[in-house]
C-alpha cells in the first residue's frame, strides 16, 4: 500500500508513464553498462535522487519501501562472501572460508543489483499500476496477463478493505484480549477470508462467462500533459545515464 500511496501522491503522477518507464529502462541499461562498483553505486544515487529529490517521494517511505529487497540482496551478498568447504574426505569436514579473491567480482555484481532496483523503485513509487498496465499493453504484451495483473490489482484492494473491516470489528469486541482470544480471532480471520476469496472468485467467473471472453479488458487512459516534452527529456536523461556509467572507470 506504501507503493500505491507513493505513487498516487509524488510530483510526477501526471507525468506519461512512457517517459518514466523510458528513464527507467534506460537506468537498468545504464546499471548493467557500469564498469565499476563505483559507477554502479553513483546510478543507484541517481536514480534514488530522481525518486525523492525529483518525484518528491518522502526517503523514510522509500527505504520502508525498498527495505524488503535490500534484505534480501544482503543475504545475497553474504551467501556470496561466503563458500562452503567440504573437503575431500571424511576426515576434513565441512569448512567455511571467504571468497577473497573474488571480492572485487562479488561488490561490482552487488552494485549493479542496488542499481537495477533503484530504476525499478522509480518507476514503481512514481506511476500507478493501472498507468504501467497501459503503458505494458503499448508494449505489446499478451492481453491474458495484463488481465490476470488487472485482476489481481482490484482483488488486493477489495481483500485488504475487508480484513481492515473485520479486524476493526474483532478489536471492538475485545477480540484480541489475550493469546488465546486473538489465537481463535486470527483463525475466524482467515476462515472469512478465505470464504471471501471464494466467493468473489466465483462471481468473476461467472461475469467472465457472461461476456463470453470477449476481448480483454480495456479501460479508457487518463489524459497526460505535456506528454512529447516528458518523452523527450527522459530520452535525453536516460542517454546522459548510460553515457555516464560507460564513460566512468
Amino acid at each position: 500500500m506504501l507503493t500505491e500511496l507513493s505513487a498516487y501522491t509524488n510530483r510526477w503522477r501526471r507525468v506519461t508513464p512512457t517517459a518514466k518507464g523510458l528513464f527507467s529502462l534506460c537506468g537498468m541499461i545504464a546499471a548493467f553498462a557500469a564498469g565499476s562498483s563505483r559507477t554502479a553505486l553513483l546510478i543507484a544515487l541517481m536514480l534514488t535522487a530522481a525518486a525523492i529529490m525529483g518525484a518528491g517521494v518522502p526517503p523514510m517511505r522509500y527505504l520502508r519501501v525498498a527495505a524488503p529487497a535490500l534484505l534480501f540482496l544482503v543475504t545475497s551478498a553474504l551467501s556470496l562472501l561466503v563458500s562452503l568447504d567440504f573437503g575431500h574426505n571424511y576426515a576434513t569436514g565441512v569448512s567455511l572460508h571467504l571468497a577473497g579473491p573474488e571480492m572485487t567480482r562479488i561488490a561490482h555484481v552487488c552494485c549493479r543489483s542496488l542499481a537495477c532496483l533503484t530504476a525499478l523503485l522509480f518507476l514503481a513509487l512514481t506511476t500507478p499500476l493501472p498507468d504501467i498496465i497501459s503503458l505494458l499493453r503499448l508494449c505489446k504484451l499478451p492481453d491474458t496477463l495484463l488481465d490476470l495483473m488487472t485482476l489481481c490489482y482490484r482483488t488486493l484492494f477489495v481483500l485488504s478493505e475487508v480484513v481492515h473491516e473485520t479486524l476493526t470489528a474483532q478489536s471492538a469486541r475485545l477480540g484480541y484480549a489475550s493469546v488465546a482470544i486473538s489465537l481463535r480471532s486470527l483463525g475466524v480471520l482467515i476462515a472469512n477470508l478465505s470464504v471471501q476469496v471464494w466467493q468473489r472468485s466465483q462471481a468473476l467467473h461467472l461475469a467472465a462467462v457472461a461476456r463470453n471472453n470477449d476481448g480483454a479488458l480495456l479501460f479508457l487512459p487518463p489524459d497526460f500533459p505535456h506528454a512529447t516534452r516528458s518523452i523527450s527529456r527522459a530520452a535525453i536523461s536516460g542517454i546522459l545515464l548510460i553515457a555516464l556509467a560507460v564513460t566512468l572507470p
